[in-house]
């Protein structure tokens, strides 16, 4: 049975967990099966957007800590903590907040550790109001290694991703949207993330890209970089097959966007 399950419609892909009986942990299994199937949505230039979610009552427990008890799993991660670059646990997270398209978490029931920075590398976070969030790697006496210091950057105060870091708290899905750590709260995720992927698959895929690159250079490039983006991706724009048709949609909104253009 494939720990990731895809379902596609009208351009988005539905990717969620698939370890129910597990809470959605993270195995070294699902992180590896994670990494491919960002890395494959990533060449198809039909893509709109992502939501991700998890099967059963959870949306992710965090990583499966009994998977360490196997003596070669507890070498792959010294491996992976010691290799150059960035490794397998930062890979499997970051593919999702560089995809060429919007990223949208549907958060229900355990959203722990692994499940947080999973959630936290999507653009979008929706929860419902109970459920469970929490950067939790502290109570296990570890520090938050799966691109956090990417995919946090920018979204909260220093202080407060610090204070929920240091104390690992367990917060609700209400708490975690006052804070900024949820986009939106909703009693059924999934549903209002689709209603979001699809009006975003109404504007140009060429000009959503840009927007993505541009926001998430504001977090973290310089002011001289993050200005000569909006100038690379705006001249970009204007040559797109997709500024025509953009144009073309003003008289018939009907018809259809081409094919992304660009990845990067």
């Amino acid at each position: 049975m494939s720990l990731i399950d895809v379902q596609r419609s009208e351009g988005i892909a539905i990717v969620r967990l698939n370890r129910p009986e597990k809470r959605n942990a993270m195995s070294f299994d699902l992180l590896r099966e994670l990494l491919a199937c960002g890395r494959t949505l990533a060449r198809d230039r039909m893509l709109r957007g992502v939501v991700l979610a998890g099967h059963g009552a959870s949306f992710s427990a965090g990583i499966d800590l009994g998977e360490l008890a196997n003596p070669r799993n507890r070498w792959t991660a010294l491996w992976q903590l010691l290799k150059p670059g960035r490794n397998l646990f930062q890979n499997a997270f970051l593919v999702w907040r560089e995809l060429p398209v919007p990223v949208i978490a549907a958060v229900h029931g355990h959203c722990f550790g692994a499940g947080m920075q999973l959630a936290l590398a999507a653009d979008i976070r929706i929860a419902t109001p109970d459920a469970q969030l929490s950067i939790m790697e502290a109570r296990w006496g570890l520090v938050p290694d799966m691109g956090l210091s990417r995919s946090l950057r920018g979204l909260l105060p220093l202080d407060v991703a610090k204070e929920l870091t240091f104390s690992a708290r367990v917060i609700d899905g209400q708490t975690a949207h006052s804070l900024g750590l949820v986009t939106h709260v909703d009693a059924d995720p999934l549903s209002r993330a689709l209603a979001l992927a699809g009006e975003f698959a109404e504007r140009s895929p060429d000009a959503v890209l840009a927007a993505k690159r541009v926001l998430d250079a504001m977090a973290g490039a310089s002011v001289g970089r993050s200005l000569a983006l909006e100038r690379r991706w705006q001249l970009r724009l204007l040559r797109s097959r997709n500024a025509a048709i953009t144009r073309a949609r003003g008289k018939d909104p009907t018809t259809p966007w081409a094919p992304r253009q660009y990845r990067d």
